[in-house]
């Protein structure tokens, strides 16, 4: 069931995912189509979150946005592009490239203490090498680290990466298509705001058949939402991933459909990545049950780095 309505007020509001938004030039959602989502939203009983341009927005449009209890993604939360120098938000997404991470993990470290909520986004998963996992994992364990003397000051700060899944029990992904539903500027809907992206810049659309090759919205507000083969996007129609305990991966829809051409089938970078940090998450959990602190339902020991190395029975 739809929970939450992301609504992109503008072409140019920032990407906090793993893919970039390429687009430059403005373009605001008109007062009206942002009248009728809010509209919308209140119907489907959907909690908002709006994706802020970096201008000021005109004053029909933000008596609208105070009008619904929201959450506001470059404001509230800030966005990053790359490791900043300070972080001034109680919340925040920082993007970067994998090797950004591996080189910059000691800042990042220091960045902990700054903010309650820290979401690392890496930009490049489509280009992990497997050489890179050791290195990958070291830069974790820097993470950890500051994360252990964090949680011994009484603060337990969280990082999406490696305290998510200290406090999982189950899959809890992305959820785009599933839990939540994109509205860009146009007044049409999309799985994420991704898909948006590669509609405005002409990519083909391998996935919703339906619609002419450019096209990947799902819908609009008058006609209604035509997510096409939408049990596909769920996790019960996915084999590998149902069995698997990264219960923090992503399991991003977009890259899958990208990278494996199946919406519900990560690719091997995803897996290998998501199983580092797991494992990572486990080593966390470890040194805090040794400092006699709750670190959550055990993770087990797995030696393995990506379930297709596993022979399972589906």
């Amino acid at each position: 069931m739809l929970q939450y309505l992301v609504i992109l007020l503008d072409d140019t509001a920032p990407a906090f995912c793993h893919a970039d938004n390429p687009l430059s030039e403005r373009f605001l959602m008109p007062e009206e189509t942002l009248r009728r989502a809010l509209l919308f939203g209140m119907k489907e009983n959907m909690m908002v979150q709006f994706v802020y341009p970096d201008y000021e927005l005109p004053d029909g449009h933000r008596r609208l946005i105070e009008s619904v209890e929201s959450v506001k993604i470059g404001r509230d939360i800030a966005v990053y592009n790359g490791v900043p120098e300070k972080i001034e938000t109680s919340a925040a997404v920082v993007r970067l490239s994998i090797e950004d991470l591996i080189a910059g993990a000691q800042q990042i470290a220091g960045l902990l203490p700054q903010t309650q909520n820290l979401n690392i986004c890496l930009t490049d998963i489509h280009n992990f090498r497997d050489e890179q996992a050791e290195a990958y994992s070291k830069a974790l364990s820097i993470l950890n680290a500051e994360l252990l003397q964090l949680f011994r000051s009484g603060q337990p700060h969280r990082i999406n990466i490696l305290t998510d899944r200290l406090q999982l029990k189950e899959m809890h992904n992305c959820g785009a298509g599933v839990t939540n539903i994109t509205l860009a500027p146009n007044g049409k809907f999309y799985l994420c705001p991704a898909f948006y992206y590669d509609e405005r810049t002409g990519l083909s659309n391998r996935m919703n058949h339906a619609n002419p090759s450019s096209s990947r919205s799902v819908g609009d507000m008058v006609n209604g939402l035509q997510i096409p083969n939408q049990q596909l996007l769920q996790l019960n129609h996915a084999p590998l991933c149902r069995i698997c305990d990264a219960y923090h991966c992503n399991r991003c829809i977009w890259l899958n459909n990208r990278l494996t051409w199946d919406n519900n089938t990560p690719s091997r970078q995803q897996c290998v990545l998501a199983h580092l940090e797991r494992n990572a998450s486990r080593d966390l959990q470890q040194q805090l049950k040794a400092a006699g602190m709750d670190g959550g339902e055990e993770i087990k020991h797995i030696d393995y780095i990506d379930p297709f190395d596993v022979r399972v029975q589906f």
